[in-house]
């Protein structure tokens, strides 16, 4: 415990080099979805590999058919291993505007309340997240010359572009790469306050599906009636999706989706969630999912079923009596549990193709997929990583789920074998993918401390 105390000290007396560090990472434009941005991209792997490097790491920038993936090994001590996983790009600032300042000119600044934040593009996604890893490594190595286990860091630069090219990065470098535990930053706290691991993560199924009907828009007053509506029938079709209680109709939708563990409903319980609040921050009062659920069920380990775009005929200025050709819509499913996007993809056809009139005909486009993941919360590691964070935050740390996804959890499951720990200090207030995102200044200082506590942890 001492040797744990002396890099708590150091990390404190040290943190306004490591943010000058992550000032430094920051004002690196790299947007990784815009060939205009590429050189930025390799400019920031070659930073981190030089930076892990000076800490005595291996460390090098390895080419991929995108961006470079970053891939370091310090692996001096022994114990159980670990595979750190982060993202150095980050999204397009548009609309530029809308932004305060310069966001690659990261500053400090006060909040109303006094809250100090940092505030910049990657700020808290996922620069501000990643950097906490490394300088917990760069406080332990600073004191004691090593660290308490064997770390491998691994940093994509792709995540926010789609992701195309880690699954074959994984699959060729699995020997290399594969560890006892996973640690991904990616993630948020339940509030400020109160640390979070997440344990379950929803997959996700994306459908466009396009209805075509006559070879040109009619005229409503010459075909009305007589003619097919895509309009019309896609509506029908979209509707029969759910029944009166919010429960998604496609058959075998269920299949394998479990009621929620005992333990971990009672946990949830403890969190003091308000519908009314988490509704209303958005005009709204009253859930409108599954009958019978509550709120954070609904977002964390239900599946959806959500119509997320819809269009077809006339959509300008003014009016236009018109028959469309054609209507189409985007629908995605998030998924829990045990459910297979390929079936539910399927059930989804099938429900369509069922309700096309003989002269209509279907059209689909597939928008990716994904299972979704949960991991063994008796697993050791994520008992100590909890004891560590409650230990640093002084509340304990809870359990939660994600209703969204995050695929490398899944890539890293499949391809490495490995149980993921997601612990990440970002809040729901951090304006991440929008103008004038921002990183608690807390966030980062305390998210240093906590990962060189689980790291401590995990070397017992």
């Amino acid at each position: 415990m001492a040797k744990l105390d002396d890099v708590l000290m150091r990390i404190d007396g040290d943190i306004d080099a490591a943010l000058e560090r992550l000032f430094a990472v920051l004002r690196i434009r790299s947007i990784s979805t815009d060939p205009a941005y590429a050189a930025e991209c390799q400019a920031n792997a070659e930073w981190h590999a030089a930076d892990l490097r000076s800490i005595g790491f291996t460390a090098e920038a390895r080419p991929t058919p995108g961006h470079p993936i970053v891939v370091a090994h310090d692996r001096g001590a022994s114990g159980r291993s670990a595979l750190f996983y982060g993202h150095y790009d980050v999204q397009p600032v548009d609309p530029l505007e809308l932004w305060d300042n310069d966001p690659f000119d990261p500053k400090i600044e006060a909040l109303e309340d006094g809250t100090k934040v940092i505030r910049g593009r990657g700020a808290a996604d996922d620069k501000g997240q990643l950097m906490a890893f490394v300088e917990a490594c760069r406080a332990w190595k600073a004191v004691t010359g090593r660290l308490p286990i064997p770390v491998t860091i691994m940093l994509e630069g792709e995540e926010e572009s789609g992701g195309a090219n880690l699954p074959g990065f994984l699959a060729a470098n699995a020997a290399e790469l594969r560890a006892d535990i996973g640690l991904i930053c990616d993630t948020n706290m339940w509030d400020p306050a109160t640390p979070a691991i997440v344990t379950m993560l929803r997959g996700l199924c994306g459908e466009e599906v396009t209805i075509h009907a006559a070879d040109r828009d009619l005229h409503s007053g010459f075909y009305g009636s007589a003619a097919a509506n895509p309009n019309r029938i896609l509506a029908r079709i979209l509707a029969d999706l759910h029944d009166a209680d919010g429960r998604v109709t496609l058959p075998g939708f269920y299949d394998g989706v479990p009621d929620l563990p005992n333990s971990l409903a009672a946990q949830w319980d403890t969190l003091g969630f308000s519908a009314e609040a988490f509704l209303g921050a958005i005009g709204l009062s009253v859930p409108a999912g599954e009958r019978g659920r509550s709120a954070l069920e609904m977002v964390w380990s239900r599946p959806t079923c959500e119509i997320n775009g819809m269009g077809g005929g006339y959509q300008g200025e003014g009016f236009k009596t018109v028959i469309p050709a054609v209507a189409s819509a985007k629908v995605s499913f998030r998924l829990v549990f045990d459910q297979d996007p390929h079936k539910v993809r399927a059930a989804f056809r099938k429900h369509v193709q069922d309700r096309l009139p003989a002269d209509c005909r279907a059209e689909f486009i597939e928008h990716g997929s994904g299972q979704a993941i949960r991991f063994p919360d008796d697993d050791p590691a994520f008992a100590l990583a909890r004891q560590a964070l409650s230990d640093e935050w002084g509340k304990p740390a809870v359990f939660i789920g994600g209703g969204g996804s995050i695929p490398v959890t899944s890539q890293l499951k499949q391809s490495l074998g490995m149980d993921v720990v997601l612990a990440g200090f970002g809040l729901d207030d951090d304006r991440i993918h929008s103008p004038n995102e921002k990183y608690n200044l807390a966030s980062f200082h305390k998210g240093i401390r906590s990962w060189a506590r689980i790291l401590d942890a995990l070397s017992r």
